[in-house]
């Protein structure tokens, strides 16, 4: 019997091999969060902090404005705070993701395993952090007297898969980038930064008046997911313009950084 041993296609994103080794994304993502909430006075609260304190200053200086000046179908620190779970969720796994390479240079030094574990894992942490400030979500909904729809068994896994698949696009592209131009990690703070301001977390896509903004803000691909999670708890229609259109983004980032993480990613050890 003949056995053929080649390299996998650069445009194979090893679906099997990464089965196969699931066990990694646990032990990455446990190592990951114990290394962020280690020696913390807060621990996990931390999660929760920063989503919270966004919302209440937001609240207080834009809150009574935005509510004016568009058809909110919900209280505003709802609305914001949705948003911002769903944005840190985004930002953070990116920002994990796109350093994960770099931080793991060591060990992907040392052994083969699927390299794409290492920035999938880096989002996962960010997940961790959005699941436990869900509670506090929960907890404003009860506050304000905002009830959960039914559908919301639905839309808020659709929704938190749309942003799971985001960032995974940008983050493994940027990884990759990252490895051969360590420029990368000084600019993502600043592009995370205007990028939340283009997107839809703490205003309505309508709040924008010129419609060629409007669709600007409907191929942002957090817009969908946004879209899909306030229908959870609102009597908002959901926009499938805007679903599909983010949707269509979402998409094509995830092909392109998964496919040139996978082309590039044969010499991250020599650079790393």
């Amino acid at each position: 019997m003949e056995f053929l041993i080649k390299p996998k296609g650069k445009f194979n994103i090893g679906l099997q091999e990464l089965v196969e080794y699931k066990e990694l994304f646990y032990f990455f993502t446990w190592r990951d969060i114990k290394v962020k909430y280690k020696q913390t006075a807060f621990g996990f609260l931390w999660a929760v902090l920063q989503p919270l304190f966004m919302t209440l200053v937001f609240s207080f200086f834009l809150g009574s404005s935005i509510k004016q000046q568009s058809d909110l179908l919900m209280p505003y620190p709802i609305f914001a705070l949705s948003g911002m779970l769903l944005w840190i969720a985004f930002s953070n796994g990116l920002s994990n993701a796109s350093n994960s390479m770099v931080n793991n240079a060591n060990i992907i030094k040392k052994i083969y395993f699927p390299r794409l574990i290492i920035p999938i894992s880096a989002i996962l942490v960010a997940l961790f952090d959005f699941f436990i400030s869900l509670f506090v979500f929960f907890i404003f909904c009860w506050i304000y007297k905002t009830s959960l729809k039914w559908e919301a068994i639905l839309f808020m896994p659709l929704s938190v898969l749309m942003v799971s698949f985001a960032a995974i696009g940008g983050g493994t592209f940027l990884a990759a980038i990252n490895i051969k131009y360590r420029d990368v990690r000084y600019a993502i703070p600043f592009f995370l930064q205007g990028l939340l301001f283009v997107t839809p977390v703490l205003y309505p896509v309508n709040f924008a008046k010129n419609e060629a903004i409007q669709l600007l803000l409907k191929l942002n691909p957090i817009s969908g997911p946004l879209e899909i999670l306030r229908a959870s708890f609102s009597n908002q229609v959901i926009n499938i313009e805007t679903v599909l259109l983010s949707a269509l983004t979402s998409g094509v980032l995830f092909i392109t950084g998964v496919v040139y993480f996978r082309k590039t990613e044969s010499y991250f050890a020599d650079l790393a």
